[in-house]
Formats: C-alpha cells, structure tokens, sequence
C-alpha cells in the first residue's frame, strides 16, 4: 500500500476542498450580482427615480422578491439536475431548449451592445474619452480575459474588484447627496404610483434574460453541483440576492437625493445621461468621475457576465464544445457586440434601458419552462424532493411576470423613441 497516496479524509485535501467550493460559490454570486446591477440597472434607476421619485422604491423592493424567487428556483434546479438550462428545457419540453437558448442569446447580444456603451459612457464621465472609442476599450479588455491562459480566473478576480469598487463609490454617493430616507422607507411599502413598465424594465434588467442562469452556469463550471451541495449553493444565492439588494437601494437614495433636492435631471435629449447628471449634482465634478469609475466597473462586470452566460447557452446546439472552443465564441460574442454598438446609432442611455424592458419579457418563459420542470419531471431530480413552497412561490412569480409582460410589452418598445 502506497504511504504518500493521500486519502480522504487528509485534512490538507480537506482544507483543499473547502477553499475551492467556497471559492466557486463566491464566484457564482458575485457575477449574479455585479450582473444585476450593471449599467442598465444604473441608468434605468436615475431614469425611473426622475419619473417616479421617492414610488419608485416599491419598484425595487418588487424587483428583490422577484430576483430572490427565480434565483432560488434556478439555481436549485441547475445544481440538483447537473445540466445547463438549454438541456434542462430539452429534457422537460422537448425543444423548448433551443427556443430559450436562442432568446438568451439574442437578448444577451442586445445587452452587451447596451454595456459596452456603458464602458463608453464611463470612459467618457472619467477622462472625457470618446464614448464610441472608450466602449472598444472596454470590449477590447474583455476579449483580451477570455483569450487568457485563465480566462476563468482572470474573469472571477475583475468581478471580484469592479464589486468593491462599485459599493464604496455608490455608498459615497449615497451618503453626500442626502436622500429623504423616511419618504423613501414609506414608499417603499405604500407608493404613491405603481408603474407596470417600470418594474418590467427594472425585473428585466436586474433578472431577466441572461442574468437569470449568470450565476447557475458558473455553479456548473466549477463543480458546485448534487443534493450534496444544495444548502451551500442557497446560501450562496441568498447572499448575492442580498448584495443585489443592497446596491439597487443605496444607488436609488443617491439619485433620490438628487432629484429631492430640487435638480433637474434632463432626460430629453438623446444624449442624455441622466445617472451621470445625479452623481455631478450631489458630489461635483469629483462625483461626476467617480460615476465613470462606477459605470465603467459595472460594464466591464456586466460584459464579462453577458458574453459569458450567452455562450453557455451554445451548448443547446453544440452538446460536446470544449472550454477553449467556448472562450473563442465568447470573444467572437464580445466582437459582434462592438461592432453592433459602433454602427448603431441609438444613444447608450435608451438602448440601456430597453434591454432591460426585453429581458424582462424574455423572463417569463424560461421560468415557465423551469417551473414544469420541478413540478412535472422529478425524474430529473434524482431523487430530489422539490419544496412545495418554493414551487408555489415560483408558480405565482412565473404568473406575475407574464401578466407585467403583457401589460408593457408595447410601451417597452416606445422605450427606444428616449
């Protein structure tokens, strides 16, 4: 018997262990949650707080239940099933598969065109750089990750910062505009307004498309996956649901402050940025670069996630592709993103905020697939007993965002003609 083989129960392998699934759950959650507040998320915030003021807090406290349901439900059923979502679609409804594979694809697609001009935008409030030459750089950097050695690595450690430097920037601006908190704490609960587009656009936005399976997928990838892993994986998605939370709200105070205050916010024209406007108006020109730094760190987090999570999806079509073949297609995602956002001439700021309403109505149906699957295929879950209260609550949520789908999905369209 070999003495140097290591066994099981070596507590070096152990700690080993232990190290790598904390590391891939941390990795799981904070690309689910960097991705739910990207710069779509930013801009539809100082968007929706001019229109709404203090109202729009129910909005997303609305947003965070939503998030919080689907969250829970996906990434239990990714984890439990040990399939990505195009193959789990497949198996509950045959070709259902292809059908969501290639609405996440093509919403992710609009979306990265959407970060990448948020790039540009952060480039543009930082150094004063071209938007359209500030968005190549940023879509540029992101291809240059996905050709590294460590593309994975390289990708989770520029989460991992753009994180910490997107909340110490938005608590500051939190803190130095003067938000009325008690107006906004009973709006929160008692709105003045309910806005049926609104919580679309800023669902769709934080939940929708894409960002829905961002953090289930990189599960995956790194082994988190069996019954065996289920209350690790809950707590991991409880926790970056409340990361997202946290940062939705503080940036909605920011601008809250702001528009309190008595500053107008110009939404009119094309160019408009109006997230920009409420970080200049409550900490000067020094808060205006300090919203570069915050909108550029979100699209580079929220490209990575986009072109990430949308080439998963490629695995409907291609079952066996390699992780070097995946990385290749990411860049080629992230070029054909750059090249859309260059010719396009719909501002940064609008085409934001729309596909944030698309993915919102995209959102729907892969729940809907979803919830089949826990409700009517438990030979997908290897034995698994799915929770009947969380199936309830994802049953009503999957109802609720068809009904707010089909109540906006006209004026999420008119959202192009900002």
């Amino acid at each position: 018997m070999e003495q140097n083989k290591l066994s099981p129960a070596d507590p070096n392998e152990v700690a080993r262990k232990a190290k790598n699934q904390r590391y891939a759950l941390l990795s799981a959650m904070f690309l689910m949650s960097m991705s739910a507040v990207g710069p779509g998320f930013i801009t539809q915030t100082a968007n929706f707080t001019v229109k709404l003021g203090a109202a729009f807090a129910f909005a997303i406290v609305i947003s965070v239940l939503i998030d919080f349901v689907v969250q829970a439900n996906i990434w239990r059923i990714v984890t439990i099933t040990r399939m990505r979502a195009p193959a789990i679609a497949n198996a509950a409804i045959p070709g259902s598969g292809y059908l969501l594979a290639i609405l996440v694809i093509i919403g992710g697609l609009f979306f990265n065109i959407g970060n990448i001009g948020g790039a540009g935008l952060g480039f543009n409030a930082m150094i004063d750089l071209d938007p359209k030459i500030g968005g190549a750089i940023g879509a540029l950097a992101a291809i240059g990750i996905f050709l590294s050695r460590r593309a994975g690595i390289a990708m989770d450690r520029v989460v991992f910062v753009a994180a910490f430097v997107k909340l110490a920037l938005i608590v500051y601006a939190a803190y130095v505009s003067g938000p009325p908190v008690a107006e906004a704490f009973r709006q929160t609960f008692l709105p003045d307004t309910i806005d049926f587009v609104t919580i679309t656009t800023i669902v769709g936005g934080t939940v929708g498309g894409y960002i829905t399976y961002a953090g289930a997928h990189r599960l995956l990838d790194k082994g988190m996956v069996g019954i065996e892993n289920i209350n690790a994986v809950n707590r991991a998605a409880l926790s970056g649901i409340a990361i997202t939370g946290v940062l939705r709200y503080v940036l909605f105070l920011a601008i809250l402050g702001v528009v309190a205050s008595g500053v107008v916010i110009d939404l009119s024209g094309k160019a408009a940025n109006p997230a920009g406007q409420a970080f200049h108006a409550a900490a000067g020109n020094i808060g205006y670069r300090l919203f570069g730094a915050v909108f550029l760190a979100s699209a580079m987090t929220s490209i990575i996630g986009a072109a990430y999570t949308s080439v998963s999806f490629l695995t409907a079509f291609k079952p066996d592709i390699t992780e070097r073949q995946r990385n290749l297609a990411t860049v080629g995602f992230i070029a054909i993103s750059l090249i859309a956002y260059v010719i396009i001439t719909t501002p940064p700021a609008a085409m934001l905020v729309f596909v944030g309403g698309l993915n919102g109505l995209v959102l729907p149906i892969g729940l809907s697939i979803f919830m089949y699957a826990a409700w009517k295929r438990a030979d997908l879950m290897h034995g698994y007993h799915y929770p009947r209260w969380l199936l309830v609550l994802g049953v009503l949520t999957c109802a609720l965002t068809w009904y707010m789908a089909y109540k906006s999905a006209g004026a999420i369209f008119a959202l192009l003609g900002y």
